[in-house]
């Protein structure tokens, strides 16, 4: 088993468990890309989006570009959610300016009942990397693993690639919901195994991105994205080496279900930008931690507007208060074309505007 170094700054993982923090932590969807001159060239570097996400020295230096430009206070691993469906042998490929495709889509009931759960040897690259980025953190910050959700995953592996109206999928979904669900038992098991293996490599936390959760119905929604969230979360290891590991899901355009999606057993639930913080407040109560839920737009305006933004952020979630925790995130993904500046910015807000949201009794948890 390898040894880590303690971990010096655990705000992250206290916000998650609504434990008191002496300011509101803060890391980004997609800290790690492109919007980095460093990654962009160590992409080139590579040769190749996959030879960069498979290959782990690479994706350890992506990982923690971002904490070398700002005092972020988690680090998620750099990799792509398609990764178990590559491992299911779909042919994952990427078309330069399209996004990922694959080769074997599962367009009918022979492709669905040839589907297996993957031997988590292969992908072993991503459980290396894992142990990698957490050593070479020394402990800086805690380190986030991730999957997508069993639904998000079944939409690239029937659409075949990125979709905005997923008629493949919703056709299959509606014509044979037997074919849906064997495909998303199989994810959903899937899923588990592989944040488990990612946490038994030393990941501190792990996020469930249900990226495609809102292109559902309500009723669909609950049946086909919801309850095989639940059976991940369910399956995951809460508590490792002696620590929490808390678990996070995130639904875009999944505001309307926030009760529902609090109710999963999850830690805390992210939040895109149309969601209003102290409605999502009331609602879950002390049940989860809430993330979000800066609009990643707002990184193109001037400074003082960023700041205002930020400060509307953490206004509008409060100040915490026992059984209450809250990580500033963006939305959704950070986009390519944002300067650094930009987020240098924001992070400072975060950081200091919080920590005067806190009473003098909490800021002096801090300095003890």
């Amino acid at each position: 088993m390898t040894s880590f170094a303690p971990l010096q700054n655990d705000t992250f993982l206290r916000a998650l468990m609504r434990q008191p923090t002496a300011h509101t932590p803060v890391w980004l969807m997609r800290q790690a890309g492109r919007y980095l001159s460093e990654y962009r060239a160590t992409r080139a570097k590579a040769g190749s989006f996959m030879d960069l996400a498979t290959n782990p020295d690479y994706a350890t230096e992506v990982t923690l570009q971002p904490l070398e430009r700002f005092p972020l206070d988690a680090a998620i691993l750099f990799s792509d959610i398609l990764t178990v469906p590559d491992a299911m042998g779909l042919g994952l490929h990427f078309v330069e300016g399209e996004g990922p495709r694959f080769a074997r889509p599962l367009r009918d009931e022979k492709d669905v009942l040839s589907l297996r759960v993957p031997e988590l040897d292969s992908l072993d690259y991503v459980f290396k990397a894992v142990t990698q980025i957490r050593t070479e953190l020394k402990g800086r910050v805690p380190l986030i693993g991730f999957s997508g959700s069993p639904w998000t995953l079944a939409c690239y592996m029937v659409e075949g690639q990125g979709s905005r109206e997923f008629h493949t999928i919703k056709k299959m979904l509606y014509a044979r919901p037997d074919l849906m669900h064997r495909i998303l038992d199989i994810n959903a098991t899937a899923v588990a195994q592989y944040l488990n293996a990612q946490i038994e490599a030393g990941a501190q936390a792990v996020m469930i991105f249900d990226s495609w959760g809102g292109a559902l119905a309500d009723g669909a929604f609950q049946q086909f994205s919801l309850a095989y969230m639940q059976q991940v979360v369910a399956r995951l290891q809460r508590n490792h080496d002696g620590a929490a590991v808390p678990v996070v899901v995130f639904t875009k355009g999944g505001g309307q279900w926030i009760e529902q999606i609090a109710g999963i057993g999850a830690d805390a639930v992210g939040l895109d930008w149309t969601v209003n913080l102290a409605r999502a407040r009331e609602l879950v109560g002390a049940k989860v931690g809430l993330q979000g839920n800066l609009d990643p737009a707002i990184l193109f305006a001037g400074e003082a507007q960023i700041r205002a933004e930020v400060r509307k952020v953490l206004n509008d979630f409060g100040a915490p208060s026992d059984g209450s925790g809250h990580v500033f995130n963006l939305g959704h993904g950070i986009s390519q074309f944002t300067s650094p500046d930009s987020v240098a910015a924001m992070v400072d807000e975060v950081h200091n505007y919080s920590r005067q949201q806190r009473s003098p009794i909490v800021n002096n948890f801090e300095r003890n």
